[in-house]
């Protein structure tokens, strides 16, 4: 896959899908198997160490020191990457109004709240003013609120030309990149825009339709000879049938009514996952 400058790319699949696994070896931080790959110009086997200098890498427990203040592990990162003298200062400062800490710049990592904890480790990572900044899945276990904010700052880093890749299993997230890398049992499904995905990669005509005790109607639904794929989104059913004709087949059989839909991006995922396994 090809990932341009300034372009904000999710990895989105299932605990277990091989994101950061990707993500690990692409920061050179996990020797590849197999395959080649370059980032940043650079040969991912043989200039990993190059790679590394001009990377943010933020994991998903966020590798802060707890024991150490918000100024203390700012410049611990910052002093990794040689960062020293009026550079310095002018770093933490902004990584500081970044994190939105300056004035909790002297309490310990472990008072902060777990959104704090992840705008600092974001600060963290970007305090080298990395051209490639890689996020692995983290918003995980933050507020709602949290997650769209977070989302708003690295949209603007990559406005500025950092390219970002961030690894989710959030669908929301993923729709507010510019690609989305669907990866399900360590192969990569598809790479497009969240757009394309939704209106260009499943063959049939997806329908949403409201029925009772839903649970129990998607096993039939899917043995129909004209349904290529049912699932529950919340009470509704999302049902992909195989012809535009086929919605009033499916009408007459359930009694209700169904709204043509374009599908949403579990929908597509859900079907690219099966399409896998069957073959």
């Amino acid at each position: 896959m090809d990932i341009e400058q300034g372009e904000l790319c999710a990895f989105l699949g299932p605990n277990g899908a091989g994101k950061t696994t990707a993500m690990r070896m692409l920061t050179g931080i996990l020797i590849p198997t197999s395959g080649q790959a370059d980032v940043l110009g650079y040969d991912l086997l043989k200039q990993s160490d190059d790679i590394k200098a001009h990377i943010g890498y933020m994991s998903q427990k966020f590798s802060l020191y707890s024991e150490l203040t918000v100024l203390e592990n700012l410049s611990f990162y910052a002093g990794l990457y040689g960062i020293n003298g009026h550079s310095l200062n002018q770093r933490l400062q902004e990584m500081l109004e970044l994190a939105e800490l300056v004035h909790r710049q002297n309490d310990k990592v472990a008072t902060l709240s777990r959104g704090f904890r992840q705008r600092l480790a974001l600060s963290c990572a970007l305090i080298s003013r990395p051209a490639l900044l890689f996020l692995d899945e983290p918003t995980s276990g933050v507020s709602p609120s949290s997650r769209r904010a977070f989302f708003e700052i690295i949209r603007q880093k990559a406005s500025e030309g950092v390219t970002v890749i961030v690894s989710t299993h959030f669908m929301d997230e993923a729709g507010r990149c510019d690609r989305i890398a669907f990866f399900n049992q360590g192969r990569l499904l598809a790479l497009d825009s969240p757009d394309y995905l939704r209106n260009n990669v499943l063959e049939g005509h997806m329908v949403e339709l409201e029925l009772p005790e839903p649970v129990s109607q998607l096993e039939r639904l899917k043995a129909l000879p004209y349904v290529k794929e049912c699932s529950l989104h919340g009470l509704m059913l999302h049902v992909l049938v195989r012809e535009v004709n086929d919605q009033t087949a499916l009408e007459q059989y359930t009694g209700v009514q169904a709204q043509p839909i374009i599908p949403s991006l579990e929908d597509v995922f859900i079907a690219l996952a099966k399409t896998r396994e069957s073959r």
